[in-house]
């Protein structure tokens, strides 16, 4: 972390200076904005928090609630989230209090006594090691809380406007604020109250019943599987022996899925109800507690279960549905204008919760738009990369369903029904790294260039979130993971994987440095905005192959070393090489005649090249930044 590079800072250095839009910025909601975000939720408020540190884009984000969110549905918080979470600064803490998910553990009837379930299987949370960080387990609003946290200390000061629901909107184009949208007070002081605001964009992320999916007039498809679940946060005693430990549990009597809640005690529940029958309209949703209690007990047979409290409960009904664009450009005007209203999470695609997919998928859906919005509005790309948002997350959204259609029917299968075809067990380790988060790769795009140079980094496969490993910071000899300095400040990030010259001796590099910190068709030149530092918008750090202790870090090329600040101070943290025993050339299988990686500033790799490539390095990000007058 740097915070004295503008003077002595000695309060706490995450708050940073307000600046832009954060200087006085209106306690009241004003009429006009340049992104209305509606829904507080995950979703939402992770774009709130990615854009707060765009300081020149004024955002609100609206909730109907009075509030925090106290009481949070989803819990799951899957590693490559985590890895969001350590982008904005709170993995450690959030890790601390969640609870970690290490095994999982299978339980089937036993064959001896059918009616009594065994502990079959058990697979570590992560057998492939895909990622530093674990699978967490914590509550939604704790969530929440530290990406309000972090937007309310950013240089915008974002802060939720609570007790506003969102009423209808229209485009209107050709005016500076072209989406008028109506708003409803539900808070006590402005209870029934209609009020009409304007913005540039807004951002659905109110949910399955999304009321600004319906006002762009995009339609969700899919299909309702005909069954049924009960989930309880529960407080109980149990001899269960694995009720501190994640559990798929198949029995006669129906199955259960059972997460470990973080605090030590607490556990959720997934209960199957069975098949809901045709014209039940719903009434499944109506099912008694006790009765959820019940059927926990018999397919926990032999073992018992004494419920102290429920924390929380629902019925729910499994659903996949996607929604048939992500904004609201239809399909028939695709290309002759662009977007002014986007939805995310749940807005736009509804599953199962059992995979632990919904939060997660849908706070990358707002770190993948935000950025965009950010770059737009602070005129640093054109209006045309908004259009890349419904193009590559739709995908995103269509491969998590499928995934969850599998998972849910085998969840739901009976042990009968599974002999002989692929099991729980089998099919979460076959499947590891997608509910983890990692399968995500976007196509080629204007963003993500082809595989044509892949072979010179194979361990950073192109359009997959850039994969982090250790290295040793030259300056002050500090081992460091490469990908935790990638932070949500809305910067591109170039990593430049030295040849096997010494330290000052190469002249690859010299000659690299020279053009990017000069010439008029470097990206740092053409698209860095006038007097901002020369950091601003690329974050260019390289990776030596030499010993640390034969390295002089004033021998490094000029643009690892550049002067921050307003007293213009050297950035130490900008030069690395690869450890002895943990060598980032050989776990990435980065060619030791060096290579260049980008990466977008939501940590998906972009293009990778070779040293020598600057017409290829310019011509990348020509169409996608806007040069700076």
């Amino acid at each position: 972390m740097q915070f004295h590079h503008n003077g002595y800072v000695s309060a706490d250095p995450r708050v940073e200076p307000a600046a832009g839009a954060g200087i006085d910025r209106p306690s009241q909601m004003p009429d006009v904005m340049d992104v209305l975000i509606v829904g507080a939720g995950p979703a939402g408020i992770i774009t709130a928090a990615q854009l707060s540190q765009f300081p020149d884009v004024h955002t609100r984000i609206i909730d109907r609630r009075p509030g925090r969110l106290e009481i949070g549905q989803a819990d799951g918080i899957q590693s490559r989230t985590v890895e969001t979470f350590q982008a904005f600064g709170f993995a450690e803490q959030i890790t601390a209090e969640a609870y970690i998910i290490k095994e999982t553990t299978f339980w089937n009837p036993d064959p001896q006594n059918p009616e009594h379930i065994i502990r079959t299987d058990r697979t570590p949370d992560d057998p492939t090691g895909v990622s530093e960080f674990p699978h967490l387990v914590v509550n939604q609003a704790r969530v929440i809380d530290y990406f309000a946290q972090f937007a309310a200390n950013s240089p915008a000061r974002t802060v939720p406007d609570y007790g506003w629901d969102f009423k209808e909107l229209s485009v209107e184009e050709g005016q500076e604020y072209p989406v008028k949208v109506t708003l409803v007070g539900c808070g006590e002081d402005n209870e029934g109250l209609e009020r009409v605001v304007r913005a540039k964009y807004v951002v659905g992320a109110d949910g399955a019943r999304s009321n600004v999916r319906r006002s762009i007039g995009a339609k969700l498809s899919g299909d309702k599987a005909n069954h049924a679940w009960g989930v309880m946060d529960t407080l109980g005693l149990t001899n269960f022996p694995d009720v501190r430990t994640k559990c798929a549990i198949h029995s006669k009597a129906g199955s259960i899925l059972l997460i470990p809640r973080e605090g030590g005690q607490l556990f959720r529940l997934y209960v199957d109800l069975g098949e809901v029958p045709e014209g039940d309209n719903g009434k499944v949703r109506e099912t008694p507690l006790e009765e959820i209690i019940e059927r926990a007990k018999a397919i926990l047979n032999p073992y018992s279960l004494e419920v102290k409290d429920v924390a929380w409960h629902s019925v729910y009904e499994v659903g996949h549905r996607l929604a048939d664009r992500f904004d609201d450009v239809p399909v028939e005007e695709i290309g002759t204008r662009e977007p002014r209203v986007f939805i995310t999470g749940d807005a736009c695609h509804t599953h199962s919760a059992k995979a632990g997919q919904g939060m997660n998928v849908s706070m990358q859906d707002g770190f993948n738009l935000a950025w965009k919005l950010g770059y737009v509005l602070s005129g640093q790309a054109p209006d045309s990369l908004l259009r890349t948002y419904s193009d590559e997350r739709k995908v995103i959204a269509k491969d998590l369903i499928d995934f969850d259609k599998k998972w849910s029917s085998i969840m739901a299968a009976t042990p009968e029904e599974l002999v002989g075809q692929e099991g729980v067990a089998e099919f979460y380790v076959r499947t590891a790294e997608f509910p983890a988060g990692f399968m995500t790769e976007y196509e080629t795009s204007e963003l993500t260039a082809g595989k044509d140079h892949q072979e010179l980094a194979a361990g950073f496969p192109m359009g997959k979130r850039f994969r982090s490993s250790q290295v040793m910071r030259v300056a002050d000899v500090n081992p460091k993971h490469l990908g935790h300095h990638h932070r949500a400040d809305g910067r591109y990030r170039i990593y430049v994987f030295a040849d096997q010259q010494p330290v000052g001796q190469s002249e690859q590099l010299a000659e690299l440095s020279r053009w990017l910190l000069e010439d008029e068709q470097s990206p740092v030149v053409r698209f860095t905005p006038k007097g901002a530092d020369a950091d601003a918008l690329f974050d260019i750090k390289v990776i030596y192959q030499q010993d640390y202790t034969t390295m002089n870090v004033n021998d490094a090329p000029k643009v690892f070393r550049p002067n921050v600040g307003q007293f213009g101070l050297m950035d130490y943290e900008k030069v690395y090489t690869a450890l002895g025993d943990s060598d980032i050339f050989d776990e990435r299988q980065v060619s030791r005649e060096g290579a260049i990686v980008i990466v977008r500033p939501d940590m998906y790799v972009a293009n990778i090249l070779p040293l020598s490539a600057r017409d290829e390095l310019a011509s990348f990000f020509a169409p996608i930044m806007r040069e700076q007058a």
